[in-house]
């Protein structure tokens, strides 16, 4: 069993900004987050592309992977390393209405230039994946696009990617809605729909996010299950979520205890990361959190995801496999609970 490696963004520290309010705490600088993953016991980092290079629509390619490389030798000073790149599409104002689902020719264009540059300063960081949160692919009005032509042109996308780098790998990280209402590729079941019709379906696999499958309606533990089935669960995002609502990337375990036992315990049983998968957690601060103690979120999800580990490690398969002999649930639902609870000796 690899050991499991742990990585977080520089997103994942932010000044506290959200939809009903500005930011509240001082910006942190780039190379100070760097430096203090290190510190909390990250093992990677993850990427947006212009987390690595602010400003790249401004830039020639050939600066975007100058800079790139700049960030590559702050990695290495710091024994971190860079586990994905994703364009974020979503921020930009030609993409308001989607990139690969565009409405407009010369906003798809764009969707695709930027994620190509996204290529290149993966390449230039030292990984083969990038990851796509399919954030805007969909629709804000139903009745706006063809679904049908947009969905595979969304594909077409994916195939231009493939096709620009034969190393590159494309991990599918699916949301169901936000900011968009109606996604076109909105669970794991459609990310690898969409991967099988690729001119590669080696080459793309998914990263399930919790909150994501939550807010679904679905079990995150059992959307990891669907991907590893098929040797597709490149990737995780590990957070919590009250409910199906707005997406909340609270603190791994700080909702559904049970529920992250299980994703812990699935990881576990199938040797996740033994081809070099990464625990990524993605968890927002709360908004009321102090300046001066505004990793404890990262750190806090680190730990409870290392408290689960022992619980799983912990648990009986032979009595798991006596209440199955005797379709005694019960028994089963009550051992599960006692090993959560610290009281599995009753």
């Amino acid at each position: 069993m690899a050991k499991f490696r742990f990585t977080v963004g520089p997103w994942n520290v932010h000044e506290g900004h959200e939809t009903f309010g500005p930011g509240i705490r001082p910006e942190v600088p780039f190379e100070k987050k760097i430096r203090k993953f290190a510190e909390i016991g990250m093992d990677g980092v993850q990427f947006h592309d212009d987390d690595a290079v602010p400003d790249m629509n401004n830039l020639s390619e050939e600066a975007i992977v100058a800079r790139a490389k700049e960030v590559k030798g702050l990695l290495d000073e710091h024994g971190l390393f860079a586990e994905f790149v994703a364009p974020r599409l979503w921020f930009d104002k030609r993409t308001n209405d989607g990139g690969y689902t565009a409405s407009l020719d010369e906003d798809y264009e764009f969707a695709v230039w930027r994620s190509l540059r996204s290529v290149d300063i993966a390449r230039a960081l030292g990984t083969d994946k990038v990851q796509l949160w399919l954030a805007r692919e969909g629709t804000l009005s139903a009745e706006s696009k063809d679904p049908v032509e947009k969905i595979r042109r969304m594909r077409d996308a994916f195939n231009t990617i493939l096709e620009y780098d034969e190393n590159i790998k494309i991990l599918i990280e699916p949301k169901p809605n936000e900011p968009i209402d109606r996604s076109y590729c909105g669970t794991c079941g459609h990310a690898l729909a969409v991967a099988a019709e690729t001119v590669d379906p080696s080459r793309v696999g998914v990263c399930i996010e919790s909150a994501h499958s939550i807010m679904a309606g679905l079990d995150p533990a059992n959307d990891m299950a669907f991907a590893i089935a098929w040797g597709k669960l490149w990737g995780v995002h590990l957070n919590d979520q009250n409910g199906i609502r707005y997406d909340q990337d609270k603190s791994f375990g700080a909702e559904n205890l049970r529920s992250c036992f299980n994703q812990v315990k699935v990881l576990y049983e199938n040797d996740f990361g033994d081809n070099g998968e990464c625990v990524g957690l993605d968890v927002k601060t709360m908004r009321t959190q102090p300046a001066d103690d505004q990793y404890r979120h990262i750190i806090n999800s680190k730990k409870m995801f290392e408290k689960l580990l022992k619980k799983v490690k912990k648990f009986d398969y032979g009595f798991q496999k006596k209440c199955v002999a005797e379709q005694n649930f019960e028994k089963l639902d009550y051992y599960v609970m006692s090993l959560l609870l610290g009281d599995d000796e009753d």
